[in-house]
């Protein structure tokens, strides 16, 4: 491993089937990057304009109710719809097909102010609560196959609104990431007779040097083929294929730790980190996927501060993706930061 510290090497992903190129030697240590005044939002705790706010008017007219927690409502502009027809088109290469499904907005919490970052852990279990509740009622439905609950955070990511919220999109058919991971997951556990994240988990345990925290249930880490500078996992220290099997202690234990990555991340260059995060978990098409391990993936594109941005452009949009700083250093930048939010006090 000392060879790969110093030199261009690729590493694989065994989720994805795909490789990583790490170019070290092009940043043997962390670039602390320039330094900025520290960002204080100004926002109110309630937004009269903010279609998400408790008992504002959406834009279709219907009326947020007064909620004091978590609120779901199907997404006035969905990318998917129940009726969509289900015909299907081939002409040689040419393919398509009908794909239904529904598309909901979760609102963590009435306070436009906050961020998972800024919630108390118990309001974050409301929000774990709510996602269990929403891939339970929606992974019945017959004509559901797979229950994608994720949240964009930031206007980098395109978020289009400061609220915090996240999405649920529940498809008919199987999402590529989802598909590719049944795919491999599926393969790993036929070999080997255990799941490929709990084997993978096992042994970063076991090494340590990309461990960020980790509490009696679930642990979070920078994955050894990350791709985006700070991406990290969240993964559960036991066989658990989807949220419903967590018991009542475990889902405070992922909102505990959904609280500290989150808070780390903000603390990095001392912003509201942008990022994608999703839960990957088992399919909602009836079978028993024991091969499945539910793990949440965290994006962020920041790099070197708050404004500077890493871009998947050149070699890595048309070739493999590719990155300077190893996940060993970004874990220990993560690693060292404090789990107390700099705006806090």
């Amino acid at each position: 491993m000392n060879t790969f510290t110093d030199h261009p090497h690729r590493r694989y992903n065994p989720l994805a089937g795909e490789w990583v190129l790490v170019s070290p030697h092009r940043s043997k240590r962390p670039w602390q990057g320039q330094v900025e005044d520290a960002e204080v939002p100004d926002m109110p705790a309630h937004d009269p304009d903010c279609y998400l706010c408790a008992g504002n008017t959406r834009i279709n007219g219907a009326k947020n109710p007064d909620y004091t927690h978590t609120y779901v409502f199907d997404n006035d502009f969905a990318a998917l719809t129940e009726d969509a027809p289900a015909e299907s088109f081939r002409d040689g290469l040419l393919m398509a097909e009908g794909e239904s499904g529904i598309c909901r907005v979760i609102c963590f919490s009435p306070r436009h102010d906050l961020t998972l970052a800024r919630m108390a852990v118990d309001d974050i279990a409301r929000v774990v609560d709510a996602w269990v509740e929403q891939y339970l009622e929606l992974g019945a439905r017959p004509d559901i196959g797979y229950v994608q609950i994720f949240e964009n955070r930031g206007a980098m990511m395109g978020c289009s609104n400061p609220h915090p919220h996240g999405q649920i999109w529940a498809s008919r058919n199987l999402p590529n990431a989802a598909a590719k991971e049944t795919e491999t997951q599926h393969a790993y556990y036929d070999q080997h007779g255990t799941p490929l994240l709990m084997a993978y988990l096992d042994q970063e345990r076991g090494l340590g040097e990309r461990i960020l925290f980790e509490n009696d249930g679930f642990v979070v880490l920078v994955p050894y083929w990350a791709v985006w500078p700070f991406e990290t996992m969240v993964l559960p220290k036991r066989h658990i294929r989807s949220m419903e099997e967590m018991e009542a202690d475990e889902r405070v234990q992922l909102a505990e730790a959904l609280s500290k990555v989150t808070i780390r991340y903000d603390n990095l260059f001392a912003t509201s980190f942008p990022y994608s995060m999703g839960f990957h978990q088992r399919p909602t098409d009836g079978e028993a996927h024991d091969e499945w391990v539910m793990h949440a993936h965290f994006y962020p594109p920041l790099l070197r501060s708050a404004t500077v941005k890493k871009f998947m452009v050149g070699f890595e949009l048309l070739g493999t993706p590719q990155r300077d700083l190893t996940p060993e250093q970004a874990a220990d930048r993560l690693r060292g930061l404090s789990d107390t939010h700099y705006l806090a006090g």
